[in-house]
């Protein structure tokens, strides 16, 4: 098949590699380079790092909506447009240009968190399942009907990173089959019952309150990690949590508790903290952290950050 590629992330590179292993990507669309590092240097996307590798056209205009940049979709004679993670709404025109039409790759079980950060929202809640859908695109948004889904569980102490990781190599696997099946498939439209939105992550939601349930916080924690990253404050100094289960314990909001690792009472149970990364430093297990702070039971662990 003739297909134009429109995606930006690393979520979107294994899905990039696994369509261009089988069909003729004719273009891709993805967003501009960004200035990043100390220097401020533009650099580009891994999706267009990735397809300039594979030796494949590159387009990153800045919208869709100029009569121009559509005619130049159109032109290209595609006969579908898979998108996935890409960060421009997609007008009726570009929707209609591909003979069979775009279909999205969206990293939750639809119609349940519709959105932009489907996978931190799903840990948040306590969601035991997601996954992902292939859907027909349409002008709503993530409103399409589904032509192909798969479900996996969460894991108690998995993260963000690693549900997208998995979620990413799923959407791979499905667009393969997909693709070959698409003038067949029947899309099954998407109930009314259900429905939820993923909002956009912000970096305000890290700040950790230990007078909080441990179970909403180690969901807080597992959520957000790697990025933008749950955190406190301990000698002025930010600490961020990566990973975290809840347990048995009790005490003083906030207090270590003599407990082997490095476990933290709560406003209800405790939360034993298994992945930290103090500012500066790279990610460490949360008990190698302590003994070298010298943490003791009863001490406070660290404030909140205001």
């Amino acid at each position: 098949m003739r297909v134009i590629f429109m995606g930006t992330p690393d979520f979107s590179v294994p899905v990039l590699e696994a369509v261009a292993a089988e069909h003729e990507v004719v273009c891709v669309y993805c967003q501009p380079p960004r200035p990043a590092g100390r220097g401020k240097k533009l650099r580009p996307s891994p999706v267009q790092a990735r397809a300039e590798a594979l030796g494949l056209p590159v387009r990153y205009p800045t919208r869709l909506r100029d009569a121009e940049a559509q005619q130049d979709f159109v032109d290209l004679q595609a006969d579908v447009a898979v998108v996935v993670a890409y960060g421009l709404i997609l007008p009726q025109a570009v929707l209609d240009a591909p003979r069979l039409g775009c279909v999205n790759i969206h990293a939750s079980l639809l119609p349940r968190w519709r959105g932009a950060a489907p996978i931190h929202r799903a840990i948040m809640a306590g969601d035991d399942r997601t996954g992902v859908c292939i859907m027909q695109m349409e002008a709503g948004l993530d409103t399409g009907p589904v032509l192909m889904r798969e479900a996996t569980d969460i894991g108690a102490t998995e993260t963000t990173g690693d549900l997208h990781d998995r979620l990413s190599q799923m959407g791979a696997r499905l667009i393969g089959r997909v693709l070959p099946q698409l003038e067949t498939l029947s899309p099954v439209a998407q109930p009314d019952q259900g429905v939820t939105y993923a909002d956009k992550i912000d970096k305000a939601e890290g700040g950790v309150d230990f007078t909080l349930p441990a179970t909403g916080l180690a969901r807080q924690v597992n959520g957000l990690s790697p990025f933008p990253g749950a955190f406190v404050l301990r000698d002025g100094a930010r600490i961020k949590l990566l990973r975290a289960e809840t347990c048995a314990g009790q005490g003083a909001p906030g207090t270590v508790l003599d407990a082997p690792g490095l476990v933290v009472a709560c406003g209800d149970g405790a939360l034993s903290l298994l992945e930290v990364q103090p500012a500066g430093r790279g990610p460490m297990a949360a008990e190698e952290w302590r003994r070298g702070a010298r943490v003791e039971a009863g001490q406070p662990f660290a404030s909140v950050e205001t």
